[in-house]
């Protein structure tokens, strides 16, 4: 029977993972950011709590339904490589970012379609309409096996997913609470060098599973 570790390591990386990955300047946070200002706590973590469902929706489809396509150690290894790519491109993305985007086209398609009128379908809402979050996570799930940072059993993925979604709960509520505090202080210029930051935590993810890949 799997001892308590081997459910503890996938859920820090999990949380470690969800935390940073939520730091990104975007439309969740820059939402949090305003409505926290203006309404209050409450608002924003509603917004907050509808996002990190919508994440851990898509990251719990992307362990489930495409974790065991990576048996093919050709399949593993190509993953490996786009999802190393994927987090340089992200990193770099991040850290040298110099505008807010308040919102994408595909996110404006699904809110003119679904209408969301309360604050929690507005987070859920805003994170459906971005489906790189599941491409994220179908490449993160080849890297998290492949290193033994998440076993392929159902129990291991499910610690993991609960990392997920604790770490993202973790950041929004965080934002929700600063913003909220910060009365219009808490500015979106801080919340971008947050976003250079985690850029940075990426990039040096990126470049350590690069050279973990190299010398297997």
């Amino acid at each position: 029977m799997p001892d308590f570790f081997s459910y503890l390591l996938p859920a820090c990386y999990g949380f470690a993972f969800g935390f940073v990955v939520s730091i990104p300047v975007g439309p969740i946070n820059i939402s949090i950011v305003n409505e926290g200002a203006r309404r209050g706590f409450g608002w924003a973590f509603l917004i907050g709590l509808g996002a990190t469902i919508m994440e851990v929706i898509y990251c719990a489809i992307a362990f489930a339904g495409f974790a065991r396509l990576f048996n093919s150690r050709w399949i593993k290894a190509t993953m490996e490589l786009v999802s190393f790519l994927l987090m340089l491109f992200l990193g770099l993305k991040y850290l040298l970012a110099r505008s807010l985007p308040a919102t994408t086209r595909s996110i404006e398609t699904i809110e003119h379609r679904l209408h969301p009128h309360t604050a929690f379908w507005t987070g859920l809402v805003r994170c459906l309409g971005n489906p790189g979050v599941l491409l994220f996570w179908i490449t993160l799930s080849a890297t998290f096996i492949s290193h033994e940072w998440m076993d392929d059993t159902w129990p291991s993925k499910g610690a993991c997913v609960l990392g997920v979604a604790l770490g993202c709960f973790a950041w929004f509520t965080l934002l929700s609470f600063l913003a909220s505090r910060g009365h219009g202080r808490f500015s979106t210029h801080t919340l971008l060098r947050m976003s250079q930051f985690s850029g940075a935590s990426v990039l040096g993810v990126a470049i350590v599973t690069g050279r973990m890949c190299l010398a297997a």
